[in-house]
């Protein structure tokens, strides 16, 4: 099942550490598959308010997600992004090719009757 890092940015500056972090990240997430699938830029914001912007990260699961995240090669550049950028970053498994979001309802709508 795919997994995506998913940060929301709040606030963004263009110091030279994070530059230096978009220069490395991508070596980091090389032997885990990580690719970027949203990478900041402004959004489109149709419904409430979205101050920044966002990243998408997709691996192939959660596991490789958390493995890329714990590796010491992610850890020795995170203070650079952390220590300029406040935001704040999940991980979360994605759902697969037939998730059917009626089938869900249904389920919610059961444990409703049951209790």
């Amino acid at each position: 099942m795919p997994a995506y890092g998913f940060a929301h940015l709040r606030s963004r500056r263009n110091h030279s550490d994070v530059i230096e972090y978009l220069e490395r990240i991508q070596a980091t997430l090389d032997p885990f598959a990580g690719r970027f699938v949203i990478h900041g830029p402004p959004v489109d914001v149709v419904e409430g308010t979205w101050p920044g912007s966002m990243v998408l990260i997709e691996f192939p699961s959660l596991a490789e997600a958390r493995a890329w995240y714990d590796s010491p090669a992610y850890r020795a550049i995170l203070r650079l992004r952390t220590d300029h950028v406040e935001g704040d970053l999940v991980l979360i498994e994605g759902v697969g090719p037939h998730y059917d979001p009626a089938e869900r309802a249904r389920k919610l709508r059961a444990g409703q009757n049951g209790a």
